[in-house]
C-alpha cells in the first residue's frame, strides 16, 4: 500500500460550463463523471485512501454511489476544498486531481508516483507551441509552461503552503510561494480540462450516456385545516380551508417532489426539507419544487413526463385541472403535454371519503441529460 492519498475535487459550481448539468454529473454510460474519473484514477495504483470532495448540496447524494471512498464537503474555493480534504489525509503524500480532467492516463500517475521524493510537489506540464503574447509583448514561448493536474505533494508542506489567506489556483503555486521545491514531469494532451463544454468533443475516453429511463413514485396525504388558504399544484383555490402541514401544505407538489427524488434515487422530501426546521414553516411549496428541479438538472437528469392522480371527495378538481397543468409545467420546465392530471374520489370511503383531506399519487419518468446533443 502506498503512503499516498488520492483526492478528486468535484465540488465546483460549473459556473463557466455551458451545458444543462454540472460537469461532475455528466453521465458516462450510467456513471456520473466524478465516479468514472475516480474509479479510473484509483485503479492505477494502490492508494492508501481515496477522497472525493463534493459540493455541499450534493454530498449526501454522492454517498449513494459508492462505499469505497471517503466523501468530504467542499469549500467555496478550490483551495478551501483542498484544505477540507487534507483534514482526512494521514499519509506522507497526497495526489490531487480535478474531475474536469476526465481522461488522465496511467503513465502520468505512475510517473508522479515514481518521482514523489524529488521535490515537495511533482507537477505535469505541457510545452507551448504557439507564439505567446503577454501585455502586447511577444515573449519566449520556451519559458512558458501549461500546468496540469494531478499534482503530487508532500502533505506537510502543502498544509503549510495553504495556511494563508492568499488564494492559489493549484498546489504548485502555493508550494512555490513558500520557496519549496517543484519537480516538473511531461504532461499529456489527453489530460485536457473540461471548462466550457465544447471541449468534450476532444476527449475521446468519454462514452455517451445510456438511454435508460428512470421511474419514481410519490404519495402524499394531508388533512384539511379551517381558515387556511388552499394551494394545490402551485395555484390558490377559492376555499376557506387549506391543508394541515408544516409548509403551505401543497399535497400535489409534495407528491411530485417524492416521485422525482425516487426516480434519481435521491431519498424523499423530508431529507431535503425536514419539518423540524423552522425555516420551512409555512414555506411556499413552489420554492421547494424549484429547488428539487434545479437539483435534478444539476446532477445530470431531464424530466420526461409526470402523471398525477388526485384523490379527493372535496373539493372538486376538474374545474382547476388545466390551471394546475399550466402551473406544474412552468415549475417543472416541461411542456403541458408531458403532464397529466387525473382526479377521482374515494367513493366516500375512509379518511378521504369522509372529506377530511386529499391524497395525491405521482409517477415521474426521467432520463439522463444527453450532453452529446448540441
Amino acid at each position: 500500500m502506498l503512503d499516498v492519498t488520492l483526492v478528486v475535487l468535484c465540488a465546483g459550481n460549473s459556473a463557466r460550463f455551458e451545458k444543462m448539468c454540472k460537469k461532475q454529473w455528466l453521465r458516462v454510460g450510467n456513471e456520473p463523471l466524478w465516479l468514472n474519473v475516480t474509479k479510473r484514477l484509483s485503479s492505477y495504483s494502490k492508494f492508501s485512501k481515496t477522497i472525493v470532495v463534493s459540493h455541499k448540496d450534493e454530498l449526501n447524494y454522492m454517498k449513494n454511489f459508492s462505499d469505497c471512498y471517503t466523501f468530504v464537503e467542499g469549500g467555496d474555493t478550490r483551495q478551501n476544498s483542498i484544505k477540507n480534504a487534507l483534514k482526512k489525509v494521514d499519509t506522507k503524500y497526497v495526489m490531487i486531481s480535478d474531475v474536469a480532467r476526465a481522461c488522465i492516463n496511467k503513465e502520468i500517475v505512475l510517473n508522479l508516483l515514481e518521482n514523489k521524493d524529488k521535490a515537495s510537489c511533482i507537477v505535469p506540464v505541457l510545452d507551448v507551441s504557439d507564439t505567446v503574447i503577454f501585455e502586447e509583448n511577444t515573449i519566449n514561448r520556451d519559458k512558458v509552461k501549461l500546468i496540469q493536474t494531478p499534482q503530487l505533494s508532500n502533505t506537510q508542506v502543502l498544509n503549510k503552503a495553504l495556511d494563508t489567506p492568499r488564494d492559489f489556483t493549484d498546489e504548485s503555486s502555493a508550494i512555490k510561494a513558500i520557496s519549496e521545491t517543484i519537480f516538473y514531469i511531461k504532461g499529456s494532451l489527453e489530460s485536457k480540462k473540461i471548462t466550457f463544454g465544447d471541449e468534450i468533443e476532444q476527449i475521446p475516453c468519454l462514452k455517451k450516456p445510456s438511454n435508460n429511463f428512470f421511474t419514481g413514485t410519490g404519495f402524499d396525504i394531508h388533512a384539511f385545516e379551517e381558515n387556511k388558504e388552499m394551494f394545490l399544484g402551485g395555484i390558490k383555490l377559492p376555499y376557506e380551508y387549506g391543508f394541515k402541514a408544516h409548509s403551505d401544505g401543497d399535497v400535489l407538489i409534495h407528491s411530485v417532489i417524492d416521485a422525482l427524488l425516487g426516480a434519481i434515487g435521491g431519498g424523499d422530501i423530508g431529507e431535503f426539507f425536514p419539518d423540524t426546521d423552522e425555516k420551512y414553516k409555512n414555506i411556499d411549496s413552489k420554492i421547494l419544487l424549484e429547488n428539487i428541479v434545479n437539483f435534478i438538472y444539476n446532477v445530470g437528469y431531464e424530466i420526461v413526463n409526470i402523471d398525477l392522480t388526485i384523490i379527493a371527495q372535496k373539493p372538486k378538481i376538474n374545474p382547476f385541472k388545466i390551471e394546475i397543468k399550466s402551473s406544474m409545467a412552468k415549475l417543472l420546465k416541461l411542456e403541458k403535454q408531458f403532464i397529466n392530471v387525473k382526479a377521482t374520489t374515494a367513493e366516500k370511503l375512509g379518511f378521504i371519503g369522509r372529506a377530511e383531506g386529499v391524497a395525491v399519487q405521482s409517477i415521474a419518468t426521467l432520463k439522463y441529460y444527453d450532453w452529446t446533443q448540441k
